[in-house]
């Protein structure tokens, strides 16, 4: 197998529009995209070219002859995909629409939000010459879950910010960050100013569990945790208490496995990373031994991903148990036929574990205002759904994270469906002139790289409106609402100023042998970029 996807597939499939012989899926328009956790090459169609490995933004992709023996999974992963969809035809694919190339007289976007769905709508709009775009966030640094959701350990995940570096480096790209739509400006504002406004603006509520206790010290949302050991400003101050060795994170995504890694890590391997000083710190201090992760439904029903999976099963230096009750695992995927695996190995004494615990729900959390304990009952799955069964116990523990999904916000001026926490919209047109992409649009659902053919399908429709003279033209200029977006907030942080913010962390990384130090508090990011232009005389 000349080549092979690993981890980090970020699944935006750059590699399958490099691919000469379409020996990479699937692909976009193909069944099962959005769903799959990975693309896979086809080692029997590959011609061992090279041009994946060049695509890819997230260095995911190996010569077989390169792949340690952590990553020797995903050459039997690729093989059991192809086993079950051969993709016998070669014909070249259709990946995404061909979209007419406007270059006409220059128009203008603003795009609310700064995640990887936001960067990608800016990339597939800055394709065409007469256009340009602000990108306006509330927090004062972009890049969204790329910087402060991706897990510190996850380097080459991050590695895509590699690829939103080359995006602002294209002619009519802006930023307006530290503004917040809705109340430093608002939606007709936008209107005003610009020819067209996509909003891709995620899911930022967590959900909750719905059980007593819940709001008691010491229970908060994994999410919360991950901002704060990533260094999100908004998370800085969050109340993450390792005095306990034992951690529950009820929920089994991929961030509760995230959680759970960081948690029970070496702090000094850890200390290599971009983590906030602050978590780094209190992680150097952590009485932590074992992280519970809890799952509702059986092995079969896992919602982590196979990638994280494998990752986990490969830690050198923690112990990863599963406890499906005494009962046998069904061995009829890659997934259970791993966690089966896994449940047969014998734990080492005086190691640091996780704990991946199936038909379990929390009932309730008990404390005399801070987290002493959850109560836990044993679930049967039936065709009614899940049932809550009278074996109950009590797992100790000072912490108990919810991992049990996202809701998007309404947006102000826009109209929201309550049900599915999206805005309503055909293809991403909401009307003329306005646009959503990402989880905003389609729920919190695909992974970094799936927002990049959403955002594909979104302009499309942007510019198919453009091309027949749907859009209005703006009212106002672009500098009339720099103007009133800084008389709300002074502090506002322009492309200029995240340049300089994005290099003084890259220095102070390298001082200390790591990708970068964060700022994590607004105030010392403006003073950074106030005091460099002030050096500068600009």
């Amino acid at each position: 197998m000349p080549y092979v996807v690993t981890q980090s597939c970020c699944g935006d499939a750059s590699c399958v529009v490099a691919c000469p012989v379409n020996c990479i899926h699937p692909a976009p328009g193909e069944p099962g995209f959005l769903e799959s956790e990975m693309v896979y090459v086809d080692a029997a169609a590959c011609v061992d070219c090279g041009a994946c490995t060049t695509a890819c933004p997230v260095d995911a992709i190996k010569p077989h002859t390169m792949l340690t023996e952590a990553e020797l999974p995903f050459i039997a992963l690729a093989e059991s995909y192809y086993q079950e969809f051969p993709h016998a035809d070669r014909l070249p694919l259709a990946i995404v629409p061909k979209v007419e190339r406007y270059d006409g007289a220059p128009v203008r976007v603003a795009i609310v939000g700064a995640g990887p769905a936001a960067m990608y709508a800016a990339d597939e709009l800055l394709k065409h010459p007469g256009i340009s775009v602000d990108v306006i966030d509330q927090l004062p640094t972009p890049h969204g879950l790329v910087r402060a959701g991706v897990a510190p350990d996850h380097q080459r995940t991050k590695a895509v910010a590699k690829l939103f570096d080359a995006i602002e480096r294209e002619r009519g790209f802006g930023y307006l960050l530290g503004v917040e739509v809705g109340r430093d400006i608002r939606h007709d504002d936008l209107r005003a100013h610009y020819h067209a406004v996509i909003y891709a603006t995620g899911a930022s509520r967590d959900r909750t569990l719905g059980i007593e206790g819940e709001d008691m010290a010491g229970s908060t949302s994994a999410t919360a945790v991950v901002g704060w050991y990533n260094g999100h400003p908004d998370h800085q101050d969050a109340y993450v208490d390792l005095g306990g060795d034992r951690v529950v994170v009820v929920g089994n995504g991929n961030v509760a496995l995230d959680v759970a890694r960081v948690l029970t890590a070496d702090p000094g391997a850890l200390a290599t990373t971009d983590i906030a000083d602050l978590a780094l710190a209190t992680l150097r201090g952590s009485a932590v031994r074992e992280v519970v992760v809890l799952g509702r439904r059986g092995p079969e029903h896992a919602a982590f991903t196979m990638p994280e999976l494998v990752g986990l099963a490969n830690l050198t230096d923690v112990d990863l148990v599963v406890d499906n009750g005494g009962a046998a695992i069904p061995e009829n995927t890659p997934k259970t036929r791993l966690l089966a695996e896994l449940s047969r190995r014998t734990p080492r004494a005086g190691r640091r574990r996780i704990v991946l615990r199936f038909h379990a729900a929390p009932v309730r959390i008990l404390g005399d205002g801070v987290v002493d304990a959850v109560e836990i009952a044993r679930t049967e799955t039936t065709p009614e759904g899940i049932v809550l069964t009278d074996d109950r116990e009590l797992l100790a523990t000072t912490m108990v994270l919810r991992s049990v999904g996202y809701r998007g916000v309404p947006v102000p001026g826009l109209p929201f469906d309550e049900a599915s926490a999206t805005v309503p919209h055909d293809h991403g047109r909401v009307e003329p002139g306005v646009y959503v992409t990402g989880w905003i649009k389609r729920g919190p659902s695909g992974f970094i790289g799936t927002n990049k053919t959403c955002a594909q399908e979104t302009v499309a429709g942007l510019i198919e409106d453009l091309l027949a003279g749907r859009l209005a033209q703006p009212r106002g200029g672009r500098e009339e609402l720099v103007r009133k977006a800084r008389a709300a907030r002074p502090e506002l942080i322009d492309l200029e100023g995240w340049r300089v913010l994005d290099r003084i962390e890259r220095e102070r990384g390298r001082e200390s042998g790591r990708p970068r130090v964060k700022f994590t508090e607004p105030a010392e990011m403006v003073a950074a970029v106030t005091g460099a232009t002030s050096a500068t005389g600009r």
